[in-house]
């Protein structure tokens, strides 16, 4: 079982697929995909940072087996917050987490822009919002001040308000764009409106279903004529280098999506 090679695209799914650490999911997946979006986190309370032993572990994993990896930067890092040291503590975490990466020669690392813990960025006034995107411009500044990789790798994932809000933003800096199908569905985005806007600087896409109003679920939950659309715009724009990650977290999500985009395989 193996979608390596198998399209135009890169297909490749999260570190979390088997209940065990990092390395052992890459054992498991390491002949199955093109690429595995490491999901890593940093906290007081518990960190799942790969040691300089698991660094060089992945890095030869890789390069024996043709394996890519993205890196989804931590989710508790507010890039937009109103508050500078909270800012400044995100930027920290993302270059802590960038260079420690950095020598697996990530395909692309994924970044939420978010405005801070259970801030509703939809709820804001046009100024608000103003005030938003020019919070997320400082921190890339700041980031972009103290690392050695070029923004294009950095992806700006959809989450749930419309990222023409930070559109300029993305635009001004060269980032490219993690599509997040999923979000896109669960939030009521129209899918087709954001591929044809967004494509050409999408270098992941995010791929998963939704039962019961929660995503993350396996692709066998997609709505067909999604899946299809979708796949019909990366074959007819193929990007041997884009990465079409399965963002799912369980081997039964893993086994049934692998199933379903095999049928579009050759």
């Amino acid at each position: 079982m193996s979608c390596k090679k198998r399209f135009p695209f890169k297909v490749g799914t999260t570190s979390y697929i088997i209940p065990d650490e990092i390395i052992p999911n890459i054992e498991y997946l390491k002949d199955k995909v093109d690429d595995v979006e490491l999901v890593l986190f940093e906290s007081e309370e518990m960190s799942n940072l790969p040691s300089a032993d698991d660094i060089a572990g992945l890095r030869r994993i890789g390069e024996e087996h043709d394996l890519s990896y993205s890196i989804h930067l931590p989710l508790d890092v507010y890039l937009g917050n109103a508050d500078a040291s909270v800012r400044e503590q995100s930027i920290e975490k993302c270059r802590r987490v960038i260079e420690l990466t950095e020598v697996l020669n990530p395909s692309a690392y994924v970044m939420h822009a978010e405005a801070g813990p259970g801030i509703e960025v939809n709820g804001f006034s046009e100024g608000e919002k103003k005030g938003f995107a020019d919070n997320c411009r400082a921190s890339l500044e700041r980031l972009f001040s103290n690392i050695s990789v070029h923004p294009s790798e950095f992806c700006v994932e959809t989450l749930n308000y419309p990222l023409e809000l930070i559109e300029e933003v993305i635009a001004s800096f060269g980032l490219s764009v993690t599509l997040d199908i999923g979000h896109l569905e669960l939030y009521g985005f129209p899918v087709q409106e954001n591929l044809d806007r967004y494509l050409s600087r999408t270098r992941v896409l995010h791929m998963h279903g939704i039962i019961d109003g929660k995503d993350h679920k396996g692709l066998q939950h997609m709505r067909i004529e999604i899946f299809d659309m979708v796949m019909k715009v990366l074959f007819d724009n193929p990007d041997p280098g884009r990465v079409f990650t399965m963002e799912i977290f369980s081997e039964n999500d893993f086994n049934a999506s692998y199933a379903e985009l095999m049928k579009y395989g050759s």
